[in-house]
């Protein structure tokens, strides 16, 4: 017998066990079960959702490798997407169907592949860094300043805790980066001084909060139970703490780090105040941070350990800065 269509309300609204179709929540328990991050939980949630709506809301159940080959050539084709974001499409609906369903994908032949890019990151140089930082507010400063140094994510950046700052050592320790790896990376010695001025001014914020039992977020109920009071421990406070707290589901008042967006805002806004011609993120840093290490003569593999990339072929994409002159040679226009 098929399955009656799935309404939209329980394609995009909020979890509730008391659904008639509850995929979306199964899902997500099997995401968290092993141990996937949120940012790739909502993004393999969106791909269901879509490939869902895709064959007019018809439940997974009755589709199948040619439904999924059609979805996936649409994208391609009609949407135009980059071969990596047809990549991450395929890897969500295979999760679905391996993990959710228990009914593993048997080939895809046939799909239409998406045009891939060969892609060069943009790279400030040391002038334009100092340019941009020039032109951000003191925080915000700080935050690039962190990013540019270490190699930061602007995820790994925001979510900077108390501990995982050692100014003794000059070290940065990054927990649970892109695919659940902890690393450290070194901490500038100007970036040491701010941040010292920086902690001292959030510790009296955090003895304000400690009075009015304001807890810090991002701590999973296991290591509660190991530490009762790791979410009031000013150890566990994030670096870049939000202004607003907020009160969960369970009533209690907690304090997020600082939104990526105040960031994502900031960057590219201070890039055309210092009137510079390049496009510029938050990411520029950590490539302004790989590629400025090559070129002073770092080795390669450590610029990879650094960045916590699983593949040296990822780091390879900065070696083009050692390419002097397009292809290492001079410019004839030199000799003019």
């Amino acid at each position: 017998m098929p399955h009656p269509l799935i309404p939209e309300s329980h394609l995009s609204g909020p979890p509730n066990a008391e659904r008639k179709f509850r995929l979306m929540e199964v899902v997500r328990r099997r995401l968290r079960e092993r141990r996937y991050s949120r940012r790739t939980e909502e993004a393999y949630v969106n791909w269901i959702r879509r490939f869902i709506r895709f064959n007019g809301r018809r439940h997974p159940k009755e589709l199948g490798e040619e439904e999924v080959r059609q979805f996936l050539s649409h994208l391609a084709v009609e949407e135009g997407v980059a071969a990596s974001t047809q990549k991450q499409a395929l890897s969500a609906l295979v999760f679905l169907y391996d993990q959710v369903l228990e009914r593993p994908l048997r080939g895809l032949e046939g799909m239409t592949p998406a045009r891939g890019s060969t892609f060069v990151p943009t790279v400030l140089s040391e002038r334009e860094v100092r340019a941009l930082l020039d032109a951000l507010a003191p925080l915000h400063r700080l935050c690039v300043e962190l990013m540019y140094g270490s190699g930061l994510r602007v995820s790994e950046c925001v979510a900077l805790r108390v501990k995982d700052i050692d100014l003794d050592r000059l070290e940065v320790t990054v927990r649970g980066g892109k695919g659940d790896k902890d690393r450290r990376t070194p901490l500038g010695k100007g970036c040491a001084v701010a941040l010292r001025r920086h902690l001292a001014r959030e510790r009296a914020r955090y003895d304000e909060d400690r009075r009015r039992d304001i807890r810090t977020t991002g701590i999973g109920d296991a290591l509660l139970r190991k530490y009762p009071n790791a979410d009031r421990d000013w150890r566990w406070r994030y670096v870049f703490a939000s202004v607003r707290s907020f009160v969960d589901h369970a009533g209690v008042r907690r304090r997020h780090h600082l939104d990526e967006s105040v960031l994502q805002r900031a960057v590219p806004a201070a890039a055309v105040a210092a009137e510079l011609t390049k496009r510029v993120t938050c990411h520029t840093m950590r490539h302004s941070f790989a590629t400025h290490l090559l070129e002073t003569g770092a080795d390669i593999r450590t610029v990879q350990t650094l960045l916590g990339h699983a593949d040296v072929s990822t780091t390879m994409r900065y070696t083009h800065v050692l390419n002097r002159g397009g292809l290492g040679v001079r410019s004839p226009a030199d000799r003019l």
